[in-house]
């Protein structure tokens, strides 16, 4: 496996390296949906990296967020956000990075994220431990929500009906809570202690695909918001340091 997490990470920094050369100088940006905009940079950094995924691996099945499928019924998946915190670039903030996950026969076994900007690599693949910059990092062992910092789902303008009693239960019972605009950065905060936990409703597979395999190996949990197995395409996540998971569980299930 080690020929696929070094091309994942190879694949990353080099669309890292692109995105920071060219933060602030966005020359296109389009409409795709409900206040969901992209910029001619994410589709550059998809291409690179996956034209290196079809030459080394050209059997796999590739998701992207920016080019769809191409053979996600493949044992192999790879599944790419070129460009986690899209609107965080638009708008000159600096939070943003590359996430890749590769999952096998539905499974995750590899995940990379790059946050360029601040020059971190975060990478795992299954019984391997986590990593940032080649040194192990592990997840907070903080186990009391009340001293608890969580990321939470900054897209509230999709579901506020369903959105805004969670987040006002967790604001209850933790410490406080962040909206970061980018799973990528919540997710590699959760797995280097930064953070202790993370609330997603509508995260697509390439938001958070490349982090469940740094946050699991980092000693952390992944599960459905409902406790439920993670799936590649499950709608709805908690991502935690596995201390906090089950009443973080009860919190969002007595809404």
């Amino acid at each position: 496996m080690k020929s696929i997490i070094n091309l994942a990470i190879d694949s990353a920094r080099e669309a890292g390296i692109l995105l920071a050369d060219s933060f602030g100088k966005i020359k296109r940006i389009k409409v795709k949906g409900d206040r969901d905009l992209a910029t001619n940079l994410d589709k550059q950094a998809e291409k690179i990296i996956v034209s290196k995924i079809k030459d080394k691996f050209p059997g796999h099945g590739i998701l992207a967020e920016e080019g769809g499928g191409k053979n996600t019924g493949n044992d192999y998946l790879w599944i790419v956000d070129p460009l986690d915190g899209t609107h965080n670039y638009i708008r000159g903030i600096s939070i943003f990075g590359v996430s890749i996950g590769v999952v096998y026969r539905g499974e995750f076994i590899c995940g990379v994220i790059h946050m360029p900007m601040d020059d971190e690599l975060y990478a795992a693949e299954t019984g391997s431990g986590a990593f940032k910059n080649n040194k192990k990092i592990l997840v907070s062992r903080n186990n009391r929500l009340k001293d608890s910092s969580i990321s939470f789902d900054s897209a509230i303008r999709y579901a506020p009906k369903k959105m805004l009693p969670v987040l006002g239960g967790l604001a209850k019972s933790c410490f406080n809570l962040r909206m970061l605009g980018s799973s990528a950065r919540a997710l590699s905060y959760i797995a280097e202690g930064r953070l202790d936990a993370a609330v997603e409703f509508f995260d697509f597979p390439w938001d958070f695909a490349g982090g469940v395999c740094i946050v699991r190996e980092a000693g952390g949990e992944f599960s459905g918001l409902r406790g439920g197995k993670l799936l590649y395409n499950t709608k709805g996540y908690l991502a935690s340091n596995g201390y906090l998971h089950n009443g973080l569980l009860r919190v969002l299930n007595n809404i």
